[in-house]
Parts: structure tokens; C-alpha cells; sequence
């Protein structure tokens, strides 16, 4: 028997990845995160005049596969503890981002010389982006 996910919820926690990431790097934190990344705005467009198609691709199809494992954790988690719904949904993916994307985003603190300040902007779409996606799964279950 298989885990039984709901493909229409991973669907739309993808598209709701990729419209916070759009925000997230853009109007919210974009300039302050380029900043910290050393990066201008003509750097910016030369990125965009060899072609960001693949980025994007493989954006999209990493935020499919992260929503897809979520999706699978939290059936198992949710069972496990009896704690169904948003709320749910919502303390696993926590649980998974403490667990997992916080601690390896650090490297980036640790061994690539990048701010604080940077992995807060980064470490913290992911919570943003995994309790969403949490909620979502935890309201479809």
C-alpha cells in the first residue's frame, strides 16, 4: 500500500514556493540579500542575458521534490504523533526545517564566509516556504 498523497496539494505548495521566492527575493528582501551577496544590479543582468531558463527549471523541480518529501514526512509524522490538520502540518514541517535546512544552510555561515544577516534571509524563506507548505498538507490530509 502506498502513502497516500494528495498530488493537487504539492502542486499548489510548489506554486506558493515559487510565488514567496519571487517575493521573498524580490520586493521583500532583494536589495538587502544582492547586498549581502555581493551582487549589483548590472551583475544581476548579465545573469538574466545568458538565460536563466534552467535556473528556473531547476528551481521549480527542486521545490516540487522538497514538497513531495515533505508531503510523505508529514503523512508518516502526523499519524505517528495524532496531531492532524494546519497545526499539524505546520509543527512537523518546523520540526523538519530545525532538523534539516537550518542546520545545513549554516555551512554557509561557517565555511563560506557569508553573514548572518544572509543566512536569516535564506534559512528563513525555507521556514516560511516549509510551514506553508505544512499548512497546506495539514489542511488536505
Amino acid at each position: 500500500m502506498g502513502v497516500p498523497i494528495n498530488y493537487w496539494a504539492v502542486l499548489v505548495a510548489t506554486l506558493v514556493n515559487i510565488v514567496l521566492g519571487f517575493l521573498w527575493y524580490g520586493p521583500i528582501f532583494g536589495k538587502k540579500w544582492r547586498r549581502l551577496m555581493g551582487m549589483t544590479i548590472e551583475s544581476m543582468e548579465k545573469m538574466k542575458a545568458k538565460g536563466m531558463t534552467q535556473s528556473y527549471v531547476l528551481m521549480i523541480v527542486g521545490a516540487l521534490v522538497m514538497n513531495y518529501v515533505l508531503a510523505h514526512a508529514l503523512v508518516f509524522g502526523m499519524t505517528y504523533t495524532g496531531m492532524y490538520g494546519v497545526v499539524g502540518g505546520m509543527t512537523g514541517a518546523f520540526y523538519y526545517w530545525l532538523g534539516f535546512a537550518a542546520p545545513l544552510t549554516l555551512s554557509s555561515v561557517m565555511w563560506e564566509g557569508k553573514s548572518w544577516k544572509l543566512w536569516f534571509i535564506d534559512a528563513g524563506y525555507y521556514l516560511v516556504a516549509l510551514l506553508i507548505a505544512g499548512a497546506i498538507f495539514g489542511y488536505w490530509v
